[in-house]
C-alpha cells in the first residue's frame, strides 16, 4: 500500500504535491519523495519518514517545474530502511522517466531475470517498482521508429507491459520533456482516479491520484477512476489521450481498500468508503445477533478511527448505547503498517488509551475493522480487563484475515495471520476475549458493492482467490523465506 500522485499544471506544482502528499500521508509512513519536470530536466528529493519529516524549505525551492509526481511508502517489498527503496524511481533511457507505482508485483523472479538477459537492464535495489519502470523504459524503446513520441506508442508500450508484468499497479510516470502518463492493472486492484480544472489562463490542468479526496481538496473535479487496464497520457500541451491497453480488462478493487486503507471521505470505483463502513456496521450486527446471548452486551465501542462507522451502525442495528471508551493519540502512527511486530505492539500503548470509567463493570462489545496478526487486538483487549470490563466481546468489520495478501498490502506470510489454521474458540484464547465475532466474506462483499455494476472484489487475504493467478505452494514458500515481518 502506497499514496501516489502526478500533477500537470500551468504554475509550479512543488507545493500542491506536498499538500496532497499531506492528505496521502495514511497510505504509507517509510518514505516519501516528489519529483518535478521543467520542461527536459527533472529535479528530485526523496526520504526515509514522513512527509513533514522528508522536505525542508531549501527542498522545496529546488523542485522546479509545471508537472510532478509524488509517492508516500508503506513497504511490501524491500528494505523499508533503504534509501535505495524510497521512491520517484528514474531511468535514464529513453528519454528519461521518472516513476511512481502503488501496488505489488507477483512475478518479480522472472522479471528480474528477463531484465537482465534479455533487456540487458540493471536494477540497483529489491524493489518491483524499478523492476516496472525497467520493463516500461524496454517496451518504449522497442516502440521508437524516430525521434518523436507518440501516443499511440506509449500505448502499445503499456499494452506489453501487461502481457510481462502480474500483479497489481497503479502507476505514474514523467517522460522527459513529452508529459505524464498514467495506468492501471487489467484488473484495477489499486485505486487511480483522475481529475481536471481549468487555470486562470483558461487552459486545462490535470491530476492523478490514489483517492478522491486529494482531488477535490486541491479544487479540481473528479473526471473518473482511470479505468483497469487503460493508461492516460497528457501530452506537453496539456491535452489528454487515452487508450485501453489491456486485451480482457475485469474490474475487480481491493476490498481492504474499503475496510481499512483508504479514508473514509475517499469515493473510488464509485463506492463511498464511508457508506460502505456503514453497511459492513449494519451486516455485522446481524452476525452478532445470531451468534452472541441476548443481553450479553452492555455497551458498543470502537477501535478509532476507520471502525468508527461501523461501530455506529452495530449500535444502532442492535440497540445498543454507543460509547466512546478508546481515546487516540494522533501523533502515533497507523499500527496496521508498522514495520515490525516488536515496534507494532510498543506503539498500541502508545496510541490508544482505555477511559476507566466506560469500561468498569460493563460487558463490553469492541468493534475494529479488522483482526490481521492479532498484535493490536490482544493489547486492545488487555486494555480494556485493565479498565474494569466484565466481559470483553471482540468483532471485526472484516473475515477472518487466514491468507497472505500478495496485492501491496503487508500480510505476508501465513504464520503472522492470527486466523490462519485457527478456529474463533481458538483466536478468542489467543487474544484473551470472551467471544470473538467475524464479519462473512458474503456480507464484505454486498457490504461494499451494493448499488453498483461491480460483481467481484479482490478478496484473497479472506478467500484464498487470487484473480492473477501464479499464486501457489512454491510462491508462498519463497514470500515466507523472503518477505519482512
Amino acid at each position: 500500500m502506497c499514496g501516489i500522485i502526478g500533477m500537470f499544471c500551468v504554475d509550479s506544482v512543488n507545493q500542491q504535491i506536498y499538500d496532497n502528499l499531506l492528505l496521502l500521508q495514511h497510505r504509507g509512513q517509510d518514505s516519501a519523495g516528489i519529483v518535478t519536470m521543467d520542461n527536459h530536466t527533472f529535479h528530485v528529493h526523496k526520504q526515509r519518514g514522513r512527509v513533514r519529516e522528508a522536505f525542508r524549505t531549501r527542498d522545496m525551492r529546488k523542485l522546479l517545474g509545471n508537472a510532478g509526481i509524488g509517492h508516500v511508502r508503506y513497504a511490501t517489498r524491500g528494505a523499508a530502511a533503504s534509501e535505495e527503496e524510497v521512491q520517484p524511481f528514474y531511468v535514464n533511457a529513453p528519454y528519461g522517466i521518472t516513476f511512481v507505482h502503488n501496488g505489488n508485483l507477483t512475478n518479480t523472479l522472472q522479471l528480474e531475470q528477463d531484465l537482465f538477459k534479455i533487456d540487458r537492464r540493471h536494477t540497483n535495489s529489491t524493489s518491483d517498482t524499478e523492476m516496472l519502470v525497467n520493463v516500461l523504459a524496454t517496451e518504449i524503446q522497442s516502440q521508437l521508429t524516430g525521434r518523436d513520441l507518440t501516443p499511440d506508442q506509449l500505448f502499445d508500450a503499456v499494452a506489453s507491459l501487461h502481457h510481462r508484468v502480474q500483479g497489481s499497479y497503479a502507476a505514474i510516470a514523467l517522460i522527459a520533456g513529452h508529459g505524464m502518463l498514467a495506468f492501471r492493472d487489467p484488473y484495477g486492484i489499486r485505486p487511480l482516479i483522475l481529475g481536471r480544472r481549468l487555470s486562470d489562463q483558461g487552459r486545462e490542468e490535470w491530476i492523478v491520484a490514489s483517492e478522491s479526496l486529494v482531488i477535490e481538496n486541491s479544487g479540481y473535479e473528479i473526471i473518473r477512476d482511470v479505468d483497469p487496464g487503460e493508461a492516460v497520457f497528457i501530452d506537453a500541451d496539456s491535452n489528454l489521450h487515452q487508450r485501453q491497453c489491456a486485451e480482457s480488462p475485469r474490474l475487480i478493487p481491493c476490498a481492504f481498500e474499503y475496510v481499512y486503507l483508504a479514508r473514509p471521505d475517499s469515493v473510488m470505483n464509485g463506492i463511498s468508503v464511508y457508506e460502505s463502513r456503514l453497511r459492513m456496521g449494519d451486516r455485522l450486527a446481524q452476525t452478532i445477533a445470531e451468534t452472541l446471548p441476548a443481553g450479553d452486551i452492555d455497551v458498543v465501542m470502537p477501535i478509532p478511527d476507520s471502525a468508527r462507522p461501523s461501530a455506529m451502525q452495530v449500535a444502532k442495528q442492535l440497540g445498543l448505547e454507543y460509547r466512546e471508551g478508546f481515546y487516540k493519540n494522533r501523533y502515533v502512527g497507523r499500527t496496521f503498517i508498522m514495520p515490525g511486530q516488536a515496534e507494532r505492539k510498543k506503539s498500541v500503548r502508545q496510541k490508544l488509551n482505555a477511559l476507566g470509567t466506560e469500561f468498569a463493570g460493563k460487558n463490553v462489545l469492541i468493534v475494529d475493522d479488522s483482526i490481521v496478526r492479532g498484535t493490536t487486538s490482544r493489547e486492545i483487549v488487555q486494555m480494556a480487563r485493565s479498565a474494569g470490563a466484565n466481559k470483553v466481546t471482540f468483532t471485526s468489520a472484516a473475515p477472518p484475515v487466514r491468507y497472505p495478501n500478495v496485492y501491496g498490502i503487508n500480510m505476508p506470510t501465513r504464520a503472522e495471520l492470527l486466523a490462519h489454521g485457527r478456529t474463533s474458540q481458538q483466536i478468542s484464547d489467543v487474544l484473551g476475549a470472551d467471544h470473538v465475532v467475524y464479519q462473512t466474506v458474503e456480507n464484505l462483499l454486498e457490504s461494499i458493492v451494493e448499488n453498483t455494476e461491480i460483481k467481484d472484489l479482490e478478496m484473497s487475504c479472506f478467500d484464498g482467490h487470487y484473480v492473477t493467478g501464479g499464486i501457489d505452494e512454491d510462491y508462498f514458500q519463497w514470500l515466507e523465506q523472503n518477505c519482512r515481518s
